[in-house]
């Protein structure tokens, strides 16, 4: 029994094992990812439920054109790259400096709590930390109770075109800076100790080990990281925007995603929000190809 399961692996090759366990994922991919794709051939149509994608009318370019000609279009794309790039850059900054200062906590359970309290948010989806964050910043929260304390006038962050962007951005950040820095935790572990020894034989103090040895041994990771973030340049966060926007705010929080939800769902207009969501992945690729050469031109690496 067993030389028949081993002739059988022999046949099947050494790696048979490990290409066997993609499966699962492979197959989720074709069902979730793929197979779905076939329903953008409305973006081309006017669809109608009733005929279906192949009886309805074919009209070409006819929303793309329809797209650009909208007066607030201009406005969403402006908002959805503002949020999205705010969210790269500061939640970018903020892990690396988070990686940085934790790895100098030398207790280990104070490294273990201090991590474990920071990475929490990320497991907590948008429909919960929604409520905590209006309870905080809404007009009697305890934001503005701190605001009071100090004889600072009250802001109305949730229903104020001004605060709510930067709103979005930093409690976007507050949620995922600590799982985001998990890998460039593991990026400083991986740097070569003898390098801070022979740093500090020299005198040299912790801001320049960081400066000229830390940051310099991470870089290929953070230019990783950077990259592959690129590819959700145009999804500012359909989840977070959705839980926390009103009308009031609709012109400085309406991003693509919850713009194609209120034309094409609430408004059953279709065929124009897979149009939409059609541009904004279409952008997409195009931005990760661009960055992925600009990348391998000049660092020499990239990701495919």
């Amino acid at each position: 029994m067993k030389q028949g399961k081993l002739k059988a692996r022999g046949r099947l090759g050494p790696g048979a094992m490990y290409h066997m366990m993609m499966l699962p994922g492979i197959l989720f991919l074709l069902v979730f990812s793929y197979i779905p794709m076939v329903g953008v051939i409305t973006a081309f149509q006017d669809y109608v439920p009733a005929k279906g994608m192949f009886g309805s009318e074919f009209v070409g370019l006819k929303h793309f054109m329809y797209m650009f000609k909208l007066p607030d279009i201009a406005q969403v794309v402006s908002n959805t790259l503002v949020i999205a790039i705010g969210k790269i850059l500061l939640g970018t900054m903020m892990a690396i400096i988070f990686s940085v200062l934790l790895n100098e906590i030398r207790i280990k359970y104070v490294k273990k709590s201090v991590q474990t309290i920071v990475y929490l948010p990320h497991f907590l989806s948008w429909v919960v930390l929604a409520s905590v964050v209006v309870n905080m910043f809404s007009l009697d929260g305890i934001v503005n109770q701190m605001l009071a304390f100090f004889g600072l006038e009250n802001i109305n962050f949730l229903g104020s075109n001004t605060w709510f962007q930067p709103l979005i951005i930093g409690t976007d950040v507050w949620k995922e800076f600590g799982y985001s820095s998990i890998v460039y935790l593991a990026a400083i572990t991986s740097i070569d100790p003898g390098l801070y020894e022979a740093a500090g034989m020299d005198g040299a103090s912790w801001w320049r080990k960081v400066w000229h040895i830390t940051l310099p041994g991470m870089l290929p990771i953070i230019l990783l990281m950077g990259v592959m973030s690129l590819t959700n340049i145009l999804s500012a966060g359909f989840d977070q925007v959705y839980n926390l926007y009103n009308p009031v705010v609709y012109e400085s929080g309406d991003i693509l995603d919850t713009y194609v939800y209120r034309i094409g769902l609430v408004g059953r207009q279709y065929s124009f929000g897979t149009a939409v969501g059609l541009f904004k992945s279409v952008i997409g690729i195009v931005l990760l190809m661009s960055a992925n050469q600009l990348a391998k031109k000049y660092t020499d690496r990239k990701i495919f």
